[in-house]
């Protein structure tokens, strides 16, 4: 089991799905959604919006900003696939998230949905095994290096190794 599994109720099936993603950098989160049955689409969305999760017919439909960076919006499908995964029930006719991954839900499911996408598109067992391999190298050598393998942002990545 990853260390996902412990902290989040996440259906089984759909773990199993998401423990085959999550064992390479970087996590391909598109093929990921897929896999979940979810579709991607990179959308010209307001520039305070970087992201949604809607219904659309027998599945749910995650659209991004395709003015934001490719960083970002490998982030954003994390995060409203983290929605999917942990609050599916909330979703309803859809959740748009700004620019600061708020919507109108709670503070506390934002949270949930943030860590649940960097333990996606970051685990922490595949950053250890990396920045083991990074012994030695000053702090922002290894930010680089790590945001560069994980296809994330610098920032992600600090916040990420805390």
């Amino acid at each position: 089991m990853t260390d996902i599994s412990y902290r989040y109720r996440i259906a089984d099936d759909d773990l199993q799905i998401m423990q085959e993603f999550i064992c390479e950098a970087p996590v391909k989160v598109g093929a990921l959604a897929e896999a979940l049955g979810l579709k991607v689409v990179v959308a010209t969305l307001p520039m305070n919006i970087s992201g949604l999760i809607k219904p659309d017919g027998n599945r749910f439909v995650i659209k991004v900003n395709r003015f934001e960076s490719k960083e970002r919006q490998r982030f954003t499908i994390a995060h409203e696939i983290a929605h999917y995964l942990i609050h599916r029930d909330h979703i309803r006719s859809g959740i748009v998230d700004s620019v600061l991954y708020r919507s109108k839900l709670s503070s506390r499911t934002e949270a949930e949905a943030n860590k649940l996408a960097a333990d996606i598109i970051m685990p922490m067992g595949l950053v250890s095994r990396h920045l083991s391999g990074l012994v030695g190298a000053d702090r922002d050598d290894t930010v680089g290096a790590l945001s560069e393998l994980f296809n994330v942002s610098r920032q992600a990545m600090e916040i990420r190794l805390g």
